[in-house]
Protein backbone atom coordinates (compact mmCIF):
# COMPACT_ATOMS: atom_id res chain seq x y z
CA UNK A 1 0.00 0.00 0.00
CA UNK A 2 1.19 3.78 -0.92
CA UNK A 3 1.99 5.97 2.08
CA UNK A 4 0.46 9.15 0.86
CA UNK A 5 1.72 12.33 1.74
CA UNK A 6 -1.26 13.03 4.26
CA UNK A 7 -1.68 9.15 5.37
CA UNK A 8 -0.03 8.15 8.86
CA UNK A 9 0.39 4.48 9.84
CA UNK A 10 1.05 1.99 12.30
CA UNK A 11 0.28 -1.63 12.81
CA UNK A 12 -3.30 -1.24 13.59
CA UNK A 13 -4.34 1.80 12.20
CA UNK A 14 -3.83 4.59 9.67
CA UNK A 15 -4.99 8.43 9.89
CA UNK A 16 -5.93 10.44 6.77
CA UNK A 17 -5.42 14.57 7.33
CA UNK A 18 -7.23 16.38 4.21
CA UNK A 19 -5.47 20.01 4.67
CA UNK A 20 -8.04 21.28 2.42
CA UNK A 21 -10.95 20.96 4.92
CA UNK A 22 -8.67 21.84 8.37
CA UNK A 23 -10.00 25.09 10.05
CA UNK A 24 -6.39 25.06 11.97
CA UNK A 25 -8.77 25.31 15.34
CA UNK A 26 -5.77 22.73 17.54
CA UNK A 27 -8.28 20.56 18.59
CA UNK A 28 -6.41 17.67 18.02
CA UNK A 29 -2.71 18.78 19.34
CA UNK A 30 -4.40 20.41 22.35
CA UNK A 31 -6.02 17.37 23.27
CA UNK A 32 -3.84 14.54 21.98
CA UNK A 33 -0.39 16.35 21.91
CA UNK A 34 1.88 13.14 22.38
CA UNK A 35 0.07 12.35 18.95
CA UNK A 36 -0.83 15.70 16.88
CA UNK A 37 2.04 18.41 16.88
CA UNK A 38 2.26 21.28 15.10
CA UNK A 39 6.34 21.33 15.86
CA UNK A 40 7.29 18.25 15.12
CA UNK A 41 7.62 16.35 11.93
CA UNK A 42 5.97 14.11 10.93
CA UNK A 43 2.91 15.91 12.97
CA UNK A 44 0.80 12.91 13.40
CA UNK A 45 2.94 10.01 15.11
CA UNK A 46 0.67 7.22 15.60
CA UNK A 47 3.55 5.24 18.17
CA UNK A 48 2.99 7.99 20.66
CA UNK A 49 -0.80 7.23 21.65
CA UNK A 50 -3.03 3.90 22.10
CA UNK A 51 -5.59 2.89 19.27
CA UNK A 52 -8.13 3.98 20.98
CA UNK A 53 -7.58 7.09 22.03
CA UNK A 54 -6.57 8.31 18.70
CA UNK A 55 -9.68 7.09 17.33
CA UNK A 56 -11.61 9.14 20.06
CA UNK A 57 -9.74 12.34 19.26
CA UNK A 58 -9.98 11.82 15.38
CA UNK A 59 -13.61 12.00 15.73
CA UNK A 60 -13.54 14.66 17.70
CA UNK A 61 -11.85 17.13 14.97
CA UNK A 62 -14.47 19.08 13.96
CA UNK A 63 -13.79 20.02 10.68
CA UNK A 64 -13.85 16.47 9.60
CA UNK A 65 -10.02 16.83 8.21
CA UNK A 66 -8.74 13.39 10.20
CA UNK A 67 -10.21 9.83 9.56
CA UNK A 68 -9.37 6.68 9.88
CA UNK A 69 -9.16 3.09 9.02
CA UNK A 70 -8.14 0.02 10.43
CA UNK A 71 -5.58 -1.94 8.84
CA UNK A 72 -6.55 -5.68 8.73
CA UNK A 73 -3.90 -8.29 9.06
CA UNK A 74 -3.62 -10.86 6.25
CA UNK A 75 -3.14 -14.11 7.89
CA UNK A 76 -0.66 -16.60 5.66
CA UNK A 77 -1.96 -19.36 4.03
Amino acid sequence: MANFKNEFSNDELTVSFNPSLCTQCGKCARELSDVFSYNVIPWINLENGDKKAIIKQVKRCPSGALSYRLNIKMKAS
